[in-house]
């Protein structure tokens, strides 16, 4: 009688082992998953790449530096333009001097009037009014941004993920 009872209590310790196999094995891959996932951020803390900068009729002719987002822009009636302030050698912030004399130059079809000069303070990169690097260890020109007006309230809007060529200017009505 005692063999009859054997296979039914080695039938129950094999499901009982191997049901506690399977909750341990799934137990460690749900904490192995809760753990890769822990490396992604839930959250980005990058800066918007799009930004108000602020109404037309706030910026005086000429240039109007914002320090939050390092951004020059430049006013020439109803026509502007957005160069970065960031140096394209160690990401500085460029200092802009004015020229003594402004001076009109053709930039890929389009007139400018460059009333400005920039330098970066860090190491001594110098470029020309429409950002094109002149001297020092700057590897290329300032980057150019794209303006445009915002429907909603008329701001205008700098596109900080969206370079643009020099020959862009935002003409309004």
């Amino acid at each position: 009688m005692s063999d009859a009872k054997q296979p039914q209590n080695t039938d129950r310790r094999d499901f009982l082992l191997k049901l506690g196999a399977g909750a341990g094995f799934v137990a460690i891959t749900a904490q192995a998953g809760a753990s890769l996932r822990s490396l992604v951020p839930n959250v980005t803390y990058d800066a918007p790449t799009t930004v108000k900068v602020g109404p037309p009729g706030e910026f005086p002719d000429g240039l109007k530096f914002l320090p939050d987002q390092r951004l020059f822009v430049f006013r020439n009636g109803k026509t502007f333009h957005a160069i970065s302030a960031v140096c394209t050698h160690l990401g500085c912030t460029v200092r802009a001097e004015a020229l003594s004399r402004a001076e009109e130059q053709t930039i890929d079809g389009q007139p400018l009037r460059l009333t400005h000069r920039f330098m970066c303070p860090c190491h001594g990169s110098r470029y020309g009014g429409d950002g094109t690097n002149v001297s020092g260890p700057a590897p290329k020109p300032l980057a150019w941004y794209r303006l445009s007006v915002s429907p909603d309230d008329g701001q205008l809007v700098a596109d900080l993920a969206d370079e643009v060529d020099h020959s862009f200017r935002l003409t309004l009505p």
